[in-house]
């Protein structure tokens, strides 16, 4: 990561760590009344092939004793009815400014992988892991809907993992390495306005 990056998600994080407060204690307070604790959602994911990080999220799903893989068709029964709408803005990715100041995450890169998929397609996540992982990027625009569709259809974990590893993984993998070799501040700045305009297009 150069420094420019760098000093570009330390500034936007701290400023909209001081706007969204007031926002963030909103939702903090409005899951916990309806939904209960905990409210936050922490999971491991890898920000270089071989070091992790907790990802901080607001909780979105019913809490199960064990819990692995994306989710898909066969999760959808535990997204809550307040989680869903916090899905649909990507409020529930609040938190991650934390992991963004923490250097875990930038604001543009490619999503970060849960270890299972870095241990099963190494060639691949040796490549893509060279960038930051980031908040949102190239593949979150453009292929999010698709991958969204394709997993919907899942109707068990095995199916789920399958249809990722096959399909969505390579597919991501192309486009954030499309996103790596043409890299800049413009290209972030251009990628961030795109998630914010299709955000307010969903609503």
């Amino acid at each position: 990561m150069t420094w420019s990056k760098r000093l570009f998600d330390l500034f936007f994080a701290l400023l909209l760590i001081v706007i969204l407060a007031p926002v963030l204690l909103v939702l903090l307070l409005w899951l916990l009344i309806k939904e209960g604790r905990p409210v936050f959602y922490v999971a491991e994911r890898m920000t270089t092939p071989s070091k992790s990080f907790n990802l901080w999220k607001l909780r979105t799903m019913t809490v199960v004793e064990h819990d692995s893989g994306v989710s898909g068709g066969d999760k959808a029964a535990r997204i809550t009815r307040t989680g869903a709408f916090l899905r649909s803005k990507r409020l529930d990715e609040f938190p991650q400014l934390w992991n963004i100041l923490k250097g875990d995450l930038s604001f543009v890169g490619p999503r970060p992988p849960l270890r299972q998929y870095v241990e099963t397609h190494p060639e691949i996540y040796n490549e893509v892991l060279k960038s930051r992982p980031g908040v949102t990027g190239l593949a979150s625009i453009v292929y999010h809907k698709h991958e969204a569709a394709l997993l919907a259809r899942c109707n068990s974990s095995e199916e789920t993992d399958a249809v990722y590893s096959r399909i969505c993984v390579p597919t991501k993998a192309r486009l954030d390495l499309i996103y790596q070799r043409n890299q800049s501040m413009w290209y972030d700045f251009d990628l961030v306005f795109q998630t914010i305009g299709y955000v307010f297009r969903r609503g």
